[in-house]
């Protein structure tokens, strides 16, 4: 890609030093052009006057006319052309343009090559390169995908002032499952971003998440560090009120998770998961055994939000009394031909509230980088943790069905899903 760039560039500096260069190379002196004059003169009178001499010996002429037309003709050649040759006069000064026409063709790509490269955005422009490339990679491309990350990471450190470069490298990461350097890509995030304090809360947000992950769903010193690092800069910062709404519900204190999960309906009542966090609200309260606070929207939207999936989750009749009521549903959307990389849209719910008719689309986002209705196939995976646990466990049970994402008109029967099987490792 940059190579283009800097052919591009060099086609131009030779087209501009063209208009430059053409009037020394080929420029015409006054006497060099009077010469030519004469020149064409003296040709036009030596053919006139052959024309004459044919014309006297055919007969057409006689003696007088003959004498008295080449006279004229005579006259006339010596009003164009002076009896002396005038002598071709050099411009002062035309051998050092030259030169120094010479010199700028060859120092001035190379100076702007060495001028751009020191002070120039070349590593912006490296930078920016990849971060395409990585977003018109699949999610089937990992090994590609995660060579990319590694070469943005390499140019990133060298030139860290780059907010954007940073936050699509965290992405990557999450895409990719690599929750560690995706939560180290958060932080320098935050650290690009720190005069911004809501952006940076943000940032940190998003590597205490990645963390979390890393831990498979346990509050470790790191991830705790992280937390508490986004809510001194805002209290309010989302990731963080949802991932102490989880850990609150892991260790059974759902009073505690409803009040994070109702502060995250309260000033984010637009967050992608929102059905998903009003989901583990009602669930928090029906466990301490209270009826949950009207809420000012249908914990599940009534219309569509754009392109997305209808489906009906259901559990296999072999299954049915095997599973508690109080069992945690997960429900992951990934792209199709992948088994990889952060969902594209996960809902959450509970073993008692099968069979299900739940459209996935843009609501269950896990951000507004990654929606399902920027794929076209899906594949959909229902999951029934024992422990509660977001990642596969052995003893859980599980199912999963390819779909087409469509618009809500288009949409006809719900695809079905049913959880056929116990995962075994």
């Amino acid at each position: 890609m940059t190579e283009t760039f800097w052919i591009a560039a060099t086609v131009l500096i030779l087209f501009a030093l063209a208009f430059v260069l053409y009037p020394v190379f080929f420029h015409r002196p006054q006497a060099r052009q009077e010469t030519d004059l004469r020149n064409q003169n003296l040709l036009a009178y030596r053919s006139r006057l052959k024309e004459l001499e044919h014309e006297y010996e055919s007969g057409i002429l006689d003696d007088e006319n003959y004498q008295l037309l080449k006279e004229e003709l005579a006259g006339a050649m010596l009003d164009d052309v002076p009896e002396e040759e005038v002598p071709e006069k050099r411009i002062a000064g035309r051998r050092s343009a030259m030169v120094v026409a010479l010199a700028v063709v060859l120092l001035l790509p190379a100076g702007t090559f060495l001028a751009y490269d020191r002070w120039g955005a070349m590593e912006q422009v490296e930078q920016y390169l990849t971060m395409q490339e990585m977003n018109a990679s699949g999610g089937e491309q990992v090994a590609r995908v995660s060579e990319l990350a590694e070469q943005l990471r390499n140019r990133l450190e060298a030139n860290p002032d780059n907010p954007d470069g940073w936050a699509m490298l965290g992405q990557t990461y999450m895409r990719i499952e690599r929750y560690e350097e995706a939560a180290q890509a958060f932080r320098r995030l935050a650290e690009a971003v720190e005069e911004d304090p809501a952006s940076s809360a943000v940032a940190y947000g998003l590597s205490a998440q990645a963390l979390f992950f890393t831990t498979e769903g346990q509050m470790t010193p790191e991830v705790v560090e992280a937390i508490e690092a986004a809510q001194a800069l805002n209290p309010d910062e989302v990731n963080s009120l949802g991932l102490l709404g989880i850990s609150a519900f892991s260790q059974q204190n759902y009073q505690g998770a409803i009040q994070y999960w109702e502060r995250i309906v309260e000033v984010a009542p637009d967050h992608p998961q929102i059905a998903s966090i009003r989901g583990g609200i009602d669930e928090s309260y029906r466990r301490l055994g209270q009826q949950p606070s009207a809420p000012e929207e249908p914990a599940e939207p009534v219309s569509a939000s754009g392109p997305g999936v209808s489906l009906r989750v259901s559990l296999d009749e072999d299954l049915q009394g095997q599973v508690p009521a109080d069992t945690a549903l997960f429900i992951f959307a990934r792209s199709a031909g992948t088994s990889q990389g952060a969902p594209v849209a996960v809902a959450r719910l509970t073993a008692g509230a099968l069979p299900a008719d739940i459209r996935l689309d843009d609501r269950y986002a896990m951000s507004p980088e990654t929606t399902i209705s920027a794929e076209q196939d899906v594949v959909i995976i229902a999951r029934l943790s024992r422990t509660g646990s977001v990642n596969p466990q052995p003893g859980d049970w599980q199912g999963r069905v390819e779909a087409q994402v469509l618009s809500p008109d288009a949409q006809g029967e719900p695809v079905q899903l049913v959880i056929n099987q116990e995962l075994t490792n």
